[in-house]
């Protein structure tokens, strides 16, 4: 899918935008197209990822963790 932006670009923007140009040798397009790239990676969050099923289920005891009798034999 191709999608045509315009943009106006004061003086500085212009000036960065034709830098990066020349010193990459990426076309106007790709300069834009990183840019958003970058701005995506950088400012929007991905989903976090976790353990599936944690908290869904209960094996009715608190706190395993420092419960010795659930604890005895556990790591040998």
């Amino acid at each position: 899918m191709r999608t045509a932006i315009q943009a106006r670009l004061d003086d500085s923007s212009r000036k960065r935008l034709t830098l990066l140009v020349r010193e990459l040798g990426w076309s106007p397009s790709r300069v834009v197209r990183e840019g958003l790239r970058v701005l995506e990676a950088s400012y929007l969050r991905k989903k976090k990822r976790g353990v599936i099923g944690l908290g869904k289920f209960s094996s009715g005891l608190h706190d395993l963790g420092s419960d010795k009798k659930h604890l005895h034999g556990f790591g040998k």
